[in-house]
C-alpha cells in the first residue's frame, strides 16, 4: 500500500480521534540572568490524525516557539507534550533529534536545500541520518519527488529549479520518511503568488490523501486553505476555529 494510501486509510479508521500532538497546559520561559520571560503561557492543543491546522500570531504572540516545541526543536519548562502518542518532553537531545527523524518531516521559508545535491540526492538526506539502505533511499526519493510533480527534476540541483519548485523538493524530502505529521514554517513566505498557489495546492492534495498538517503562517490567505485556524497571542491560544467553505 503507498504511503498516501495509507495515511487516508488510517484517517479514515481513526473518524479523527487519533492524537498526534497532544499538549496540555504548556509553559515555555526564557531566562535570561534575573529577567524571565514566559513564551507559553498554558497552551492546551490537540490535533487529530488527518487534520490541516493553520498557527497564526503576529511577532512576539508565542507562535514560534509553539512551533518549536511542537517540532522537538525545544521543549516546555512545564506541562506535557505527547507525539504520536510519545511522551517527549523529558527526552534528551540524541532522542529528540530520533523523533525528529522519525515523526516529523519540516518545511520551511528558506528550503534548506544543499546547493551542490540534486533533487533526488536532497530528499534522501535525512534517511541517510535514519540509516535507511542505500537502495531503499533512492526509490522512496524517487516516489516522493513523483507525488509532488518533480519525476521530470530528479538530477537537477536548487540552482537549475524555481523558487516553487525548490519547495516542491523540500516538501518531497519532509514526504519521504513517511512522518506522523508535516510542519510547515510559513512555506510561502519566500514565493511569488504562482508558486505560492503550486505548494497550497500540494498541501490541499496531501491533506485530502489523510496527511497530518500543522502550517505555521501569518498570512490570512494562507491560513484559510486550512480546514482549522489555531489563533496565538501573548503566549495563549486566542481563538481556535474551523474554517468554513
Amino acid at each position: 500500500m503507498r504511503a498516501e494510501e495509507k495515511h487516508a486509510t488510517v484517517a479514515a479508521e481513526a473518524g479523527s480521534d487519533t492524537p498526534v500532538i497532544d499538549l496540555r497546559e504548556g509553559r515555555k520561559t526564557y531566562r535570561s540572568g534575573e529577567i524571565e520571560f514566559e513564551a507559553l503561557r498554558g497552551v492546551d492543543l490537540t490535533v487529530t490524525e488527518g487534520e490541516y491546522v493553520a498557527i497564526m500570531g503576529p511577532s512576539g504572540s508565542g507562535k514560534s516557539t509553539l512551533m518549536h516545541v511542537l517540532g522537538c526543536l525545544d521543549v516546555l519548562t512545564s506541562g506535557s507534550y505527547r507525539l504520536g502518542g510519545e511522551d517527549v518532553e523529558k527526552l534528551s537531545e540524541v532522542e529528540l533529534a530520533e523523533v525528529r527523524n522519525r515523526r516529523i518531516g519540516f518545511v520551511f521559508q528558506q528550503f534548506h536545500l544543499l546547493p551542490s545535491l540534486s533533487a533526488w540526492r536532497n530528499v534522501e538526506l535525512p534517511m541517510i541520518y535514519g540509516k535507511v539502505d542505500r537502495t531503499e533511499r533512492r526509490e522512496r526519493a524517487e516516489i516522493a519527488l513523483g507525488r509532488v510533480g518533480l519525476s521530470d527534476r530528479l538530477h537537477n540541483r536548487p540552482g537549475e529549479l524555481s523558487g516553487g519548485q525548490q519547495q516542491r523538493v523540500a516538501v518531497a524530502r519532509a514526504l519521504a520518511g513517511d512522518p506522523t505529521m508535516i510542519l510547515a514554517d510559513e512555506p510561502t513566505g519566500n514565493l511569488d503568488s504562482a508558486s505560492t498557489e503550486d505548494v497550497l495546492t500540494l498541501f490541499d492534495e496531501l491533506h485530502e490523501a489523510g496527511r497530518t498538517i500543522v502550517l505555521i503562517t501569518h498570512e490570512h490567505d494562507v491560513a484559510s486553505r486550512a480546514r482549522r485556524i489555531v489563533s496565538v497571542r501573548d503566549g495563549r491560544i486566542h481563538a481556535d476555529e474551523a474554517v468554513t467553505a
